[in-house]
């Protein structure tokens, strides 16, 4: 039998060219996720999207990973997840926003 979990996924939109002290924004977010002990965390790539700049992005998939829409996408309890975000400030005030929301996580029974 499954086991279901209430939970909160914690999604990051930003530019895949953002930069954080000479790396990619995304790498930066998911490598404090990981050293916050958060549960999980993953970066999609995008084919295509728009900003606050409301400019299409849609070019070769080998050039949209490196400049087109990127969402780093956490889940872990919503408390964790709202003090996670306060550590994110510095990097959310240059790029990107960020979207919290309660989902219902779904387990595969132990065997």
């Amino acid at each position: 039998m499954a086991l279901e979990a209430m939970s909160a996924r914690l999604t990051i939109h930003l530019s895949a060219s953002a930069v954080w002290h000479h790396k990619p924004a995304y790498a930066e977010i998911v490598h404090r996720a990981h050293a916050a002990g958060l549960a999980g965390a993953s970066v999609f790539h995008g084919f295509e999207g728009y900003g606050t700049h409301l400019e299409i992005h849609h070019d070769k998939p080998s050039r949209l990973r490196k400049h087109g829409p990127c969402g780093v996408v956490l889940i872990d309890t919503e408390d964790q997840l709202r003090a996670f975000l306060d550590t994110l400030e510095d990097i959310l005030s240059v790029n990107g926003v960020a979207v919290l929301d309660r989902v219902q996580v779904h387990l595969p029974a132990p065997r």
